[in-house]
């Protein structure tokens, strides 16, 4: 990473909570990066991670309490709270978002995100039931009305044996989330313009029904977000998901084929393109003003028409991208089909992924194949996050 990553530094608020244990190779991605991480560790989360551990790869002291006279002595409360360039709360519990939400001062995290004139990045990560219940809804509603910025949680399986929303993100997601907030403009992308594509897109049948897919977005939100680490203005164009704004990064809602390709030539000229979002092929050829009512048996069969083929009109338009990059959603031959897909929308890669292998779409993981006319590099399967992060420095390096 460039040298002025090097003066910025992190001050990182470990709550408590099984998920604890990330903050340590989320600490160590970003020492590794030069950036430097000043920790703060809850009581609570003590019980999960050691001081020891957590100073020696931080290679800094680490803060706990607030009314210790040799805390107060080096450095007081106050500052502490304001000598870093972004506040990260990772994991960020239930308890450290309610407290936050209602302006609580009780102990030092609490105190600190009340006394900060800086950024702050959460990640939170709890049960399912806690994340979903009314009181968690109305604190993030709260937070983020107050300018917090949120990474995950994701959805998957918890120690507690619940399947659901409330996983922390995994630590390259809130690495790649913190350098775009720390870095915008600067790093091997700086000053390239990208634009990625997520999520499904749904194709109306009359008001209420609609055509569209399983897709949940997360791996192209998370692309967006490594390629802004990367120091790259990235517009997300973004079909409809549930998943919260990537931090530092532009944001376009759109619901059709149609609106998500005029929103990507609304966003030329880019340098990079990656088309990651899975893009209905076909829409009704006309769509009902009132809903299809039921009678006394199935409606007439629904004429459908080819939607524009956004991959394809990228890699040819007149403005067209330096990289251009495919996803290839695949349940059989993937190899085998990527490789035409490559061939026929004129694109620079493709990222074949093999959507028959149970977690994949919609889940957290994937196993994917980057196919070119190079030849094919085949990934292992690991999270989405991990994925977008690699592929992220691939597409650096092509462009250094």
């Amino acid at each position: 990473m460039p040298n002025t990553l090097n003066q910025k530094r992190v001050l990182l608020i470990v709550g408590g909570g099984i998920a604890a244990y990330k903050a340590l190779e989320l600490t160590r991605l970003l020492r590794k990066a030069g950036v430097g991480v000043r920790p703060i560790l809850t009581a609570a989360g003590a019980r999960f991670v050691t001081p020891l551990s957590l100073s020696a790869l931080a290679e800094d002291r680490v803060y706990s309490e607030l009314f210790s006279l040799t805390d107060e002595a080096e450095m007081g409360h106050i500052e502490l709270s304001r000598s870093a360039d972004l506040v990260v709360v990772a994991p960020a519990t239930a308890d450290v978002m309610a407290k936050a939400a209602t302006g609580l001062a009780n102990d030092l995290a609490s105190t600190t995100l009340l006394a900060t004139d800086k950024p702050v990045l959460m990640a939170p990560a709890m049960n399912v039931r806690m994340w979903e219940h009314a009181a968690t809804r109305r604190n993030l509603a709260t937070l983020m009305a107050d300018g917090i910025n949120f990474v995950g949680p994701d959805e998957g399986a918890m120690a507690c044996g619940e399947f659901g929303p409330g996983r922390m993100a995994e630590p390259p997601v809130i690495f790649a989330a913190t350098m775009a907030l720390l870095g915008a403009g600067r790093g091997p992308l700086a000053g390239k313009r990208a634009i990625v594509t997520a999520g499904p897109t749904a194709e109306a049948i009359d008001p209420v029904r609609m055509l569209t897919n399983r897709s949940s977005g997360k791996q192209g939100y998370a692309i967006a977000q490594a390629l802004a680490a990367q120091g790259a203005e990235v517009t997300l164009v973004t079909g409809p998901t549930a998943l919260p704004a990537p931090a530092g990064v532009r944001r376009v809602d759109v619901e059709s084929a149609r609106d998500m390709l005029a929103a990507c030539e609304a966003a030329l000229p880019a340098d990079i393109a990656v088309c990651v979002a899975a893009v209905a092929d076909w829409r009704p050829k006309s769509a009902g003003d009132r809903k299809i009512k039921k009678g006394s048996g199935a409606p007439d069969p629904i004429a459908l028409v080819e939607n524009p083929d956004i991959l394809a009109a990228l890699s040819k338009h007149g403005r067209r991208p330096r990289l251009v990059i495919g996803f290839a959603a695949e349940t059989h031959d993937l190899e085998a089909n990527a490789q035409a897909k490559l061939a026929k929308k004129g694109c620079d890669w493709i990222v074949a992924n093999d959507v028959s292998v149970a977690g994949t779409l919609g889940g957290d993981d994937n196993a994917v194949a980057i196919v070119s006319s190079g030849g094919i590099e085949r990934w292992e399967r690991m999270a989405k996050g991990e994925v977008a992060h690699r592929l992220a420095q691939r597409i650096a390096a092509e462009f250094n």
